[in-house]
């Protein structure tokens, strides 16, 4: 009499007819390359959109050029590309670690052109976040850097209305050229409405309040950080207060190109007050606003109105138009590259 072994009964051997039968292959999937890939060329395509969009303000700008001097337009090409200098100096003065030199001025190329897509610099933080968290930086900190960038930039603007606005020779009275006492209260009521709606919202909203205190706790240690640094608030004030000069710099060659009856310290002050003005109306890079209040203040100081229009299209020309195709290009490489 034979036993069965403990663990249960033979099983029997398999045989060919047994095999399971082969399971069908997946669709192909998107691969990560892929999707990079779509990515890198979507920048070029909003490139082409907007082109086609605004051609009119590209073809007007062209002709306008074609009858300057191109010496000055080169100068105001040239403080167009050290505007990407100053930006990466503030950039990295507004968060303690070091980061890449060239990565760095890459990604404001980058943001640059991003800067033209999206309302009040959305864009530009966006890739800066992004590039700064593909750098290892923890995302608490890299916004926490975005609020100081905005918070310095904003500040840095005022002392140099000031002070060109008692250096500016007096053709029309510089007040002219402020906002009047609607705008201010408009802006002023913006001041206090901005706290209490986020007053407002962490209260309604209770599991914002953790994220919002540990953003708070964050900026305020960075900041307090970077000023006992040399090497951070050096760049960061700097570069704030060089980056609207440069700006101002592409409007006063611009104007000098086109001969413009004005002299440089006019068309300074007169970008400086009116970017000030527009710069609050959340706009693509402030086009739109921006231009707008430029036009008048150039007509206030006694510029036709004709010529005032063309140094507007041919700032915009210097400042957008023309790094907008290698920003684009540069921001697809960086995607490409996974920097952002």
């Amino acid at each position: 009499m034979s036993l069965l072994p403990l663990d249960g009964p033979a099983s029997p051997t398999p045989h060919a007819d047994d095999r399971p039968l082969p399971t069908p292959a997946p669709r192909p999937a998107l691969t990560s390359a892929a999707v990079r890939r779509a990515l890198s060329l979507l920048p070029l395509l909003l490139l082409g959109i907007w082109a086609a969009i605004d051609w009119r303000a590209v073809r007007d700008g062209a002709a306008h050029l074609a009858t300057a001097d191109p010496w000055w337009l080169l100068a105001g090409l040239l403080f167009t590309c050290l505007g990407w200098v100053a930006a990466a100096c503030v950039r990295q003065g507004a968060i303690p670690d070091r980061l890449p030199k060239g990565l760095l001025l890459a990604s404001q190329v980058a943001a640059g052109a991003a800067n033209h897509v999206l309302p009040a610099s959305i864009g530009a933080h966006a890739v800066t976040v992004r590039f700064l968290r593909r750098q290892g930086v923890p995302l608490p900190r890299a916004t926490a850097s975005i609020a100081l960038y905005s918070l310095v930039r904003a500040l840095a603007k005022t002392p140099l209305v000031l002070v060109f606005l008692l250096a500016a020779p007096a053709a029309v009275p510089p007040a002219a050229l402020l906002p009047d006492g609607r705008t201010l209260l408009l802006a002023g009521a913006g001041l206090l409405l901005v706290p209490a709606t986020a007053t407002a919202v962490l209260a309604l909203v209770p599991a914002w309040r953790r994220p919002a205190l540990s953003f708070v706790r964050t900026a305020l240690t960075d900041a307090r950080r970077l000023h006992t640094r040399p090497a951070r608030w050096l760049p960061l004030w700097g570069g704030a207060l060089a980056a609207p000069l440069l700006q101002a710099c592409v409007v006063a060659s611009v104007g000098t190109a086109l001969g413009v009856p004005l002299s440089w310290t006019q068309l300074v002050f007169a970008f400086l007050a009116a970017s000030t003005v527009g710069g609050a109306v959340p706009a693509p890079g402030g086009i739109g606003p921006i231009d707008a209040a430029l036009v008048l203040a150039l007509a206030g100081y006694g510029t036709p109105l004709a010529l005032a229009t063309a140094t507007v299209i041919g700032y915009r020309v210097l400042t957008v138009w023309l790094p907008l195709l290698p920003g684009m290009l540069v921001l697809s490489a960086l995607v490409h590259r996974e920097a952002l």
